[in-house]
C-alpha cells in the first residue's frame, strides 16, 4: 500500500474509532457526542500522520488544545456544587490519544484503546462490571473530606442523613 493510501486509511480508522466513543457519549447524554468526537479523532489521526512523518512534537499541541475544551466542558455550570462533564472530558483526552495512535499507524493499540475506554464507560451500565463501580461502595468508605474521627458515621447512620453534607456535591459524566 502506497503511503498516501496508508495515511487515509488510518485518519479513517481514527475517525471511526473515536466515533464509536461519541456514539457512547450520545447514547449516555453528554454534551459532546459522535460528531464531536469524531472530528476530534480525526484531527488528531491527521497530526499522528505528520508526527509519523517528521513532526513528532506535533500531537504534543493536539493534546494541550484539547485540554481547554475539557475544560470548556467543566467550567460551563449552572450548579457550581456539581461537576458535570468531566468524564465526557477524559473521553475527549482518550480520543485524542487513540486518534493520534491510529494516524500514526498503531492501529492495534488504537483499537484496544478504544475497547478499554468503552469499556469503562459502560462499566456502570453493565451488569457484569457493576461490581467495579466505585459509587456502588463509596457508603462503606469514609470520604476524604470527612474528619478521621468520624470513621464509619455516614455509612453506619441508618436514617440516610448525611452528616458531613458531603453527598450533595456529585460528579456526573
Amino acid at each position: 500500500m502506497i503511503s498516501g493510501a496508508a495515511d487515509l486509511v488510518h485518519i479513517l480508522v481514527a475517525a471511526a474509532l473515536t466515533y464509536a466513543i461519541g456514539f457512547e457519549r450520545d447514547l449516555r447524554g453528554a454534551g459532546a457526542g459522535d460528531r464531536v468526537f469524531a472530528l476530534i479523532g480525526t484531527a488528531a489521526g491527521i497530526v499522528g500522520v505528520l508526527a509519523a512523518h517528521g513532526a513528532p512534537a506535533a500531537l504534543t499541541g493536539v493534546l494541550t488544545g484539547v485540554g481547554f475544551i475539557g475544560a470548556g466542558l467543566l467550567f460551563r455550570q449552572e450548579h457550581p456544587e456539581a461537576v458535570r462533564g468531566l468524564t465526557t472530558a477524559a473521553a475527549i483526552l482518550a480520543s485524542v490519544a487513540i486518534g493520534g495512535a491510529a494516524g500514526e499507524g498503531r492501529l492495534l493499540l488504537a483499537t484496544i484503546g478504544t475497547a478499554v475506554s468503552l469499556l469503562m464507560l459502560e462499566a456502570r451500565y453493565t451488569p457484569a462490571l457493576r461490581m467495579l463501580d466505585g459509587r456502588r461502595w463509596q457508603g462503606r468508605f469514609r470520604h476524604d473530606e470527612e474528619p478521621a474521627s468520624a470513621g464509619r458515621a455516614a455509612a453506619d447512620n441508618a436514617h440516610g442523613e448525611d452528616p458531613g453534607g458531603l453527598r450533595g456535591i456529585a460528579c456526573v459524566g
